[in-house]
């Protein structure tokens, strides 16, 4: 349990809750105590031959059976004011639970957006959409049963073994009897459960990635008639994640049920030894009465905590794997230093980069570029040769490897300023267009929320936007589908370029933004391009040669190293790669 005290910090704000909590925890179990004294009055002291206690009075007269209905109706006040009680406490509990829970699921929601994608790369989407929602219920059952329900059941144990012992304290150290193969069992069963309950959840998240690839690949799927083999690779995953399951709570199982044998062994003794307490006079039969409903209250939270090893075997799994992401660096230390739009149009330097996703592969070796403040660079070659990673390391979503290579902004370590005042300052645009699900003019504003419609019309208009979202049904308050599927590709681009425009940023990154289209739209595109890079340090990943005509810069990459650089002119008379592939081109 101390590995898991960091769960609980999520549940600190709520600390007036916590105290209220504890004090209706105590009241809880200081009535419980009450409860069975009214019937035990009522059986020696009404029904049977004992003097009434003097300390309670003579209510309603001295004769006996005048008594009842006031023992009656002190137990209905007892079982029902416990009730309630218990009722409130769970509902502080509950409410509690969830305001923690839903702090775990922010934090590992920013913890997400700080994600590099290169930490990315390094986990599946499935597992971590499985630890964020499914996992983070273990917090909420560690602190509802794994802290309350054990305080609750320790409270109980400790004051019912106090009162049990007044009562008779032979009973008492023969019901205490089954604590310790009680504790013997839990000891034994609990790291074998919490073992089976995480290789069960990583199973399980298995299934969740399964299911997240086969809706991302699900075109690839059904042009290849793949449908079959899919199905019978995700039903491999589900049958080896029902056996985790099946040995996990057959664990469970035979623990509870060894537990239950072990109470009904307890609870059997006692009777037969009360009964002989009984006949021997040492106990009266109410006596009697009291200590077997003590012995169910002291079982009950014993039997809690028996319960608990199971619940809290699967929480602990939970709450381990949750933790492990929150505790795994999502990127590189960050600077508090702001980067101001004057600063950022700067000459922009690469010196000496070497990056890799993997230790053994680099991607970019010891590479080194300059792209004059204002110009366009065209970045060229094969697949593979480190483009689209060249342009991530601009906006800090990458940084170079540990060593001499450093990425500069007029000079300055990029690694020097803040992240956040970093991206500010810079504008992409994918090869892929990336829509939320929202209006027209709110994907345009994407992180411009105080945009005007004037601004956003403006914006739109010069992405050439702005004809084909009159066309819509509702203009720019017209909502765009999930998955960005009532509008084309190249409008969607388009759409692209107007939040481009609309950010204004001194530093624009492209990443074959025309490579998708069709010649008409690539026109559209294209022209917004040419405006949109106007004055802006520009880095442009090209395949087509028709978007590098009229760039200042060519950079050729190949295999991660610059093997050619100059203006696009120079670069086609020199007979190098860019001269040739101009050549197959035309």
């Amino acid at each position: 349990m101390r590995s898991l005290l960091p769960a609980l910090r999520f549940f600190c704000p709520d600390w007036p809750r916590i105290v209220l909590a504890l004090a209706l925890l105590v009241i809880v179990t200081s009535v419980g105590v009450l409860k069975p004294w009214p019937l035990a009055l009522l059986v020696d002291c009404s029904l049977g031959q004992r003097p009434w206690p003097g300390w309670l009075g003579n209510p309603f007269g001295a004769a006996p059976a005048t008594r009842v209905p006031v023992l009656c109706s002190w137990l209905i006040g007892l079982h029902g004011g416990h009730a309630a009680l218990q009722a409130a406490l769970n509902f502080v509990l509950i409410n509690t639970g969830l305001r923690g829970l839903a702090r775990v699921r922010r934090a590992v929601f920013a913890w997400l957006l700080e994600l590099s994608p290169k930490r990315l790369q390094a986990r599946s989407a499935g597992e971590v959409i499985y630890r964020a929602t499914w996992d983070t219920y273990a917090f909420q059952t560690l602190f509802q049963q794994g802290v309350f329900t054990t305080l609750s059941a320790c409270a109980s144990v400790l004051l019912m073994v106090g009162v049990m012992g007044r009562l008779n304290l032979r009973l008492t150290l023969a019901a205490m009897a089954v604590i310790p193969p009680l504790l013997l069992l839990m000891e034994r069963f609990g790291r074998r459960m919490a073992d089976r309950a995480a290789r069960a959840q990583a199973d399980e998240a298995r299934l969740a990635t399964l299911v997240q690839q086969g809706l991302a690949l699900l075109p690839l799927i059904q042009s290849h008639t793949q449908e079959p083999y899919s199905a019978n690779q995700f039903g491999i995953a589900t049958e080896v994640a029902l056996i985790s399951r099946r040995r996990q709570h057959g664990t469970e199982v035979l623990y509870l049920g060894l537990v239950a044998a072990l109470f009904a062994v307890g609870t059997g003794g006692l009777v037969w030894l009360g009964a002989q307490e009984v006949q021997l006079g040492r106990l009266t039969v109410g006596a009697l009465w009291v200590f077997l409903s003590y012995l169910t209250q002291l079982y009950e939270p014993l039997n809690q905590l028996g319960h608990l090893g199971g619940t809290m075997s699967q929480a602990k799994a939970g709450v381990a794997r949750v933790l492990e992401l929150l505790n795994e660096s999502t990127s590189n230390p960050n600077s508090e230093r702001r980067l101001t739009p004057r600063e950022a149009q700067s000459d922009l330097e690469f010196d000496s980069v070497d990056f890799s996703y993997q230790p053994d592969r680099l991607i970019l070796k010891g590479l080194t570029l300059r792209v004059p403040a204002g110009a366009t660079l065209a970045l060229v070659g094969p697949s593979g040769a480190g483009k689209s990673t060249l342009l991530q390391l601009v906006p800090r979503f990458l940084d170079p490897d540990p060593g001499p290579g450093v990425v500069r902004l007029g000079g300055i370590d990029l690694r020097k300023f803040d992240r956040r005042s970093l991206r500010e300052q810079v504008a992409l645009v994918w090869q892929e267009p990336l829509l939320i699900p929202a209006t027209i003019a709110e994907n345009i504003a994407f992180g411009q929320p105080n945009a005007t419609a004037a601004q956003i019309e403006a914006a739109a208009r010069a992405a050439n936007a702005h004809e084909f979202i009159l066309r819509q049904p509702k203009g720019y308050d017209s909502p765009v589908g999930e998955g960005s599927v009532r509008l084309s590709v190249g409008e969607r681009q388009r759409l692209n370029l107007a939040r481009a425009f609309l950010k204004d940023a001194p530093i624009l990154l492209l990443d074959e933004p025309t490579s998708a289209l069709d010649g008409a739209s690539e026109a559209a595109v294209l022209a917004g391009l040419q405006l949109l890079r106007r004055g802006r340090t520009t880095l442009m990943v090209a395949h087509r040669l028709e978007t590098i005509r009229d760039v200042n810069w060519v950079a050729v990459l190949v295999e991660g190293q610059v093997v050619e650089y100059g203006p696009p002119a120079e670069l086609r008379r020199s007979g190098g790669y860019l001269a040739n592939l101009w050549e197959q081109r035309c």
